[in-house]
């Protein structure tokens, strides 16, 4: 017990003199570099104002209003027969996964870290929920990615498929995560008994009798809450794009670059996609673009780009961390899980490339391939339009399955009586 002890006392200081060193280091480096850590911090200022402000702030609020009057508790009534076996986390997890999917990263810790807070889920289920909702959204991967970077449409379904579907498989993989802390066993209340749809009717309205709040005040505490989160996003992508800036001006991504060379080349990859892995390492966007403009073979690029939207990045991962660390949420399991998303991404589109390209062919939405002025009120108007839609046919779908489950399962319970 004392040498444990004494162990964690050691850990814990020397990641004080790391913390120190780094930071000190970096402050060095931008008064040595001035006018490099002034245009970088324009970028990621420029980034967040003209991209990352008006695609998440909207949906923000909107996540705010339907929690406070009741809407989440609706759907998480009529998901739990759904979510529960497959993922084992609440009903309420299909409503992340939806908006995690209609608005990307890193929506879904916002909800989920909302979710914890009202005691809407257990601190395990919110690290089962975190591992799979974070994904990229679909409007990126199309549009961005496959048409802006790569100049190839149809390489938007393959990635976007392989993305989703190793996020549903990390999620299933999760659902035997922490079992041994589980406080939210499966309930009795849960098990398909009477009208579900008047349950959730009555969820609904007792959620929102909880809130007390009038619709004006909930409404001001929304965009209040979302203005506090969209800064705090705002100021880790400006800071990752200093950092990761000063650590190309002074040469350390020339030493990363070494050591992912070689990882790839026993991989079998080519070397030439090393610097793409180093930026998306630590920002999603500059890796997935040095990815598409690497010297190497179409399908390795589309490979390493897909496995770096599905790590997501550093930044990405900082702003889960600030917005979940009163929570309750550990960030472990959320870390090992992006690696294995990554992992599988990678795998799931290798094997798309190879034997699946003519098919995913068929699902290129001709919508998502002129992307246009990101700058223009019409862009942004199209988009949260397309993201409506999406988040709609989503939830849908899943109550649709999740509602006919509940019926096969009474209607068996039935004749079994």
């Amino acid at each position: 017990m004392m040498i444990w002890s004494r162990g964690r006392r050691y850990q814990s200081r020397l990641q004080t003199y790391l913390l120190a060193l780094g930071t000190v280091f970096i402050t060095i480096a931008m008064v040595e570099y001035p006018k490099d850590a002034f245009d970088s911090a324009i970028v990621g200022l420029n980034l967040w104002w003209t991209v990352v402000f008006p695609a998440l702030l909207p949906f923000f609020i909107l996540s705010e209003i339907l929690m406070g009057i009741g809407v989440v508790h609706f759907i998480g009534v009529l998901l739990e027969p759904l979510m529960r076996p497959v993922f084992n986390v609440p009903g309420v997890g299909a409503f992340a996964m939806s908006m995690g999917l209609a608005s990307g990263y890193p929506m879904d810790a916002v909800i989920t870290c909302k979710f914890r807070k009202n005691q809407l889920c257990s601190a395990v289920e919110a690290e089962r929920l975190l591992s799979f909702t974070n994904t990229a959204d679909p409007l990126f991967m199309f549009g961005a990615v496959a048409v802006g970077m790569f100049g190839m449409p149809e390489l938007g379904a393959t990635i976007a498929i392989a993305h989703y579907l190793a996020s549903l498989l990390v999620g299933v993989i999760f659902r035997f995560h922490g079992r041994s802390r589980d406080m939210h066993p499966v309930k009795k209340a849960t098990v398909p008994a009477g009208n579900i749809v008047g349950r959730a009717f009555e969820a609904m309205l007792e959620a929102r009798q909880e809130d007390k709040r009038s619709f004006g005040q909930l409404l001001g505490d929304s965009v209040k809450s979302s203005m506090n989160t969209i800064l705090l996003i705002g100021g880790f992508i400006i800071l990752f794009s200093v950092f990761l800036r000063i650590l190309s001006v002074v040469g350390i991504t020339d030493h990363l670059n070494a050591v992912f060379a070689g990882l790839l080349s026993l991989l079998g990859l080519s070397a030439s996609l090393a610097p793409a892995l180093v930026s998306g390492l630590f920002e999603i966007d500059l890796g997935a673009l040095a990815a598409s403009q690497a010297n190497a073979p179409l399908i390795e690029k589309v490979t390493i780009a897909s496995a770096i939207i599905a790590w997501s990045g550093l930044s990405v991962h900082g702003q889960v961390a600030s917005i979940v660390i009163e929570s309750g949420i550990r960030m472990a399991p959320y870390m090992v899980a992006r690696v294995l998303h990554a992992t599988l991404a990678a795998i799931l589109t290798m094997w798309l490339m190879a034997a699946g390209q003519p098919m995913t062919k068929l699902f290129v939405a001709p919508a998502m391939i002129n992307i246009g002025n990101t700058n223009s009120i019409a862009f942004w108007g199209a988009r949260l339009e397309q993201a409506g839609y999406q988040l709609l046919l989503l939830l849908s779908l899943l109550v649709s399955i999740s509602v006919t489950l509940h019926m096969i399962k009474g209607l068996y319970l039935y004749v079994k009586r």
